[in-house]
């Protein structure tokens, strides 16, 4: 299979990401066919500890037989604090062919762990002649990973995206709540509910950002409820997020149309590159649209609005 090349895999389209358990591959095709931006094989929690070796050959075989176009490709491996970590990596990155775009390394705490990945992955890609590098996506759940996670954002150059592990996050932080993700009624003023992922959502984004990764939200648990998970996901969108997990196939349409910009924004954007670059022949670093003053601020968020319409 021929992979397209890609001129900077951190820009990758990415609004919404499924999660598959690789215990079940008779959902590998319908997830290769779906709507979703990346799919992620997981190894992790939803296989049961007796099943990881099967689940690693499922994913492997998938990984090289399924044609998955131009997703984004991922496997979520076991923890490096498992015994499966590295047989994991091993197996996915020596004999799994070089369609595999993303591991991604959940519970990551300090900054030491990415770094340690890359090296080991190195060794493996250099073993196997691998064709090219894989990319790695660090999923933040502990408290000790959003203490660390300014550090961890810029622990190795293969590091594409952060991903806000909300479940896992709530039981390490001692959150009183069994949901994953959405708002929590004890937590709330006489005005109304807050978000209680505000402040780690916004952590996250602000590391990714800063070092030019993907910021990509965590699932919202009740599948059923959508009105609940379009509310999260614009929550999310306003703090920057690239993108959300969905744990059901029905969440991607939703995840999908609330982080791609509406006609109007792109009409809008692309009216203010003119008007800059009309304002720059003259000379001017300023000029005013529709009563605004524009920059050159305005102009990367124009451009990014506009590029990612275009990889849409």
């Amino acid at each position: 299979m021929t992979i397209s090349p890609t001129s900077s895999p951190k820009a990758r389209l990415h609004r919404s990401e499924l999660a598959v358990p690789a215990i079940r591959p008779e959902l590998f095709p319908k997830a290769a066919a779906g709507a979703a931006d990346a799919v992620f094989l997981d190894l992790e929690d939803s296989v049961p500890e007796a099943e990881k070796d099967r689940a690693r050959a499922n994913a492997v075989a998938a990984v090289r037989d399924l044609d998955w176009g131009r997703k984004i490709l991922a496997v979520r491996v076991n923890g490096l604090d498992t015994p499966h970590f590295y047989k994991d990596l091993i197996a996915l990155l020596a004999v799994g062919g070089d369609r595999l775009d993303i591991i991604m390394v959940p519970k990551i705490g300090d900054p030491r762990e990415p770094f340690a990945v890359d090296l080991l992955a190195s060794q493996i890609e250099a073993n196997a002649n691998r064709a090219r590098r894989v990319g790695l996506g660090l999923v933040i759940e502990t408290a000790k990973g959003l203490a660390n996670v300014e550090a961890i954002a810029t622990a190795s150059p293969r590091t594409e995206s952060l991903h806000l592990g909300v479940a896992d996050l709530a039981a390490s932080l001692g959150m009183r709540t069994t949901a994953i993700g959405g708002l929590n009624p004890d937590y709330a003023t006489t005005a109304g509910l807050l978000d209680p992922w505000h402040f780690a959502l916004a952590r996250v984004i602000t590391a990714a950002r800063a070092a030019g990764l993907r910021p990509i939200d965590g699932p919202y648990g009740d599948f059923r409820d959508m009105e609940g998970l379009e509310a999260a996901t614009r929550r999310a969108r306003a703090l920057g997020a690239e993108g959300k997990m969905a744990i059901h196939p029905g969440q991607v349409a939703t995840l999908n149309a609330a982080f791609q910009p509406g006609e109007a924004e792109i009409a809008q954007a692309r009216r203010v590159l003119a008007a800059m670059e009309a304002g720059r022949k003259e000379g001017r670093a300023a000029v005013a649209l529709d009563g605004r003053l524009l920059d050159i601020a305005s102009i990367r968020q124009a451009e990014a609005m506009v590029a990612k319409a275009e990889r849409i």
